[in-house]
């Protein structure tokens, strides 16, 4: 995932990626769990959903005060998912 793109682009992007990982869900209950790189695929696409969230409030809140949204920047995903919410 890049940083390019605007606010819809990026809204787009979390829509397909809830998408597959309500399928991925559904699939772990509805059998007897997930294959390896299911479980894998699953967890990367946490992680990115985390990611797209936090730059989307990112270019939410530099617009909000003034700045320029597209300065926003992914962020890592180890700094992603340390958050405490």
């Amino acid at each position: 995932m890049n940083a390019a793109g605007n606010n819809d682009e990026i809204l787009d992007n979390i829509g397909a990626l809830v998408a597959e990982e309500r399928a991925l869900r559904a699939r772990s209950t509805q059998s007897l769990g997930l294959a390896p790189e299911e479980q894998q695929r699953l967890r990367s696409v946490e992680v990115q959903l985390d990611q797209c969230w936090d730059l989307l409030r990112q270019r939410r809140a530099k617009s909000e005060f003034g700045e320029n949204p597209d300065e926003a920047a992914v962020r890592p995903a180890g700094e992603v998912e340390g958050y405490q919410g």
